[in-house]
């Protein structure tokens, strides 16, 4: 008897049965933010100089961040039809330029800018040398949006 009910299956609970008593960090503080929140605020303080330069120029384009970028099955990284617009490092795509268009309901489209976070993340080998990528690939496709030089687009 004794043994049949140590094999049985237990209650997995901590020494005090009190449980988890709430999160590891407030959410007010950096450090309870997701790594994808992380990467959308540097986004956003990569954006911030380079909109207040060319906010007019800039009103009529979105910039959205996906995790990875969609690969068809037969392993390529981008299809030759909408390979126009990608920024590539080797054969993994960091970010897009959507050209504005319509959509499958005949609505009109914004011209977008998606960055790819998880390869942009695996590019960096620290926090600043990432924030340095974002901020190189945001004036490359700003300025491909444009139709302009980089240079240009960094400007003092």
């Amino acid at each position: 008897m004794a043994r049949s009910s140590r094999h049985r299956k237990r209650i997995r609970r901590d020494r005090h049965g009190r449980g988890l008593r709430g999160p590891l960090y407030p959410a007010s503080l950096p450090a309870a933010a997701s790594r994808a929140e992380k990467f959308d605020a540097l986004v956003l303080d990569a954006l911030e100089p380079i909109e207040a330069r060319w906010r007019t120029e800039l009103t009529k384009l979105d910039v959205a961040v996906d995790d990875v970028p969609d690969v068809p099955a037969d392993g390529s990284s981008v299809p030759p039809a909408q390979d126009d617009g990608v920024l590539h490092d080797g054969a993994v795509p960091l970010s897009r330029l959507v050209p504005a268009g319509v959509d499958r309901a005949g609505l009109p489209t914004r011209a977008r800018i998606v960055l790819y976070r998880r390869p942009l993340e695996a590019r960096a080998k620290d926090p600043g040398e990432l924030a340095d990528l974002v901020h190189d690939v945001l004036v490359e496709q700003i300025a491909a949006y444009l139709g302009v030089e980089p240079d240009i687009i960094d400007g003092e």
